[in-house]
């Protein structure tokens, strides 16, 4: 199969503008919260606004060259979670905003489980071919076990902080239900990526995964060859 056409630099282009649009948001927003003295959405802003910034200003420093599109990914992902989620209510204002970005979620990790396990195959430090039907299942359990980390993570904020990130839901205050619901989305978007990445294995319509991980072995040589 011929390679697909790469277009690094637009991807880069396209991250550094998403993410200095975000930043610009998320500190004038930040303008608004001191002045109102909300200082717990303060703190979760400025935490936001480093997560996002670390992976540029720090790439030279970090031991893995983390893709563009992949940080593109995460930086869209975190801002419509914690900023429009938590900070700007997007929770109480769409009710199905939670059940989207949990489903959004599930998809992202599923993927990415499933890129795990396929570049591990084109490891030659790995001794293993694992099947298409392996990878698949390990690509579900990986997103499906990120997002029960997560709701651990949310149980937690709430206890310790004071937080609200597990919401009441169809009647029940406890936020058991919205939890129920978060995790049985997380699975759905999970199986269906590892359903995508079985059938794309088992028809060997693999052009456009092998692109991705031929240029992010390029990047990390370190990581798949001895002696490096």
């Amino acid at each position: 199969m011929s390679e697909q056409p790469e277009s690094p630099g637009l991807v880069k282009r396209a991250h550094l503008g998403v993410l200095i649009a975000m930043q610009l948001v998320m500190a004038l927003e930040l303008l608004f919260l001191v002045r109102d003295a909300r200082w717990m959405h303060v703190f979760l802003v400025v935490s936001v606004m480093a997560a996002t910034l670390v992976p540029v200003v720090a790439r030279k420093r970090l031991p893995v060259v983390i893709p563009s599109e992949l940080q593109l990914l995460a930086i869209l992902f975190i801002f419509a979670t914690l900023f429009l989620g938590e900070v700007r209510d997007y929770y109480e204002w769409l009710w199905w905003w939670d059940l989207a970005l949990h489903g959004t979620a599930g998809l992202l990790l599923g993927l990415l489980g499933f890129l795990i396990v396929y570049i591990l195959n084109e490891n030659e430090l790995v001794d293993l071919r694992m099947r298409p039907s392996f990878i698949a299942l390990f690509a579900f359990f990986f997103g499906l076990g990120i997002g029960t980390l997560w709701e651990m993570f949310e149980f937690a904020m709430d206890q310790l902080f004071g937080f609200t990130m597990q919401k009441p839901m169809l009647g029940d205050p406890s936020g058991l239900t919205d939890t129920m619901w978060d995790l049985i989305v997380d699975a759905i978007g999970a199986a269906v990526m590892s359903f995508i990445g079985w059938r794309t294995m088992k028809e060997q319509r693999k052009g456009r995964i092998d692109n991705w991980v031929r240029r992010f072995i390029q990047r990390n040589p370190q990581l798949f060859y001895r002696g490096k």
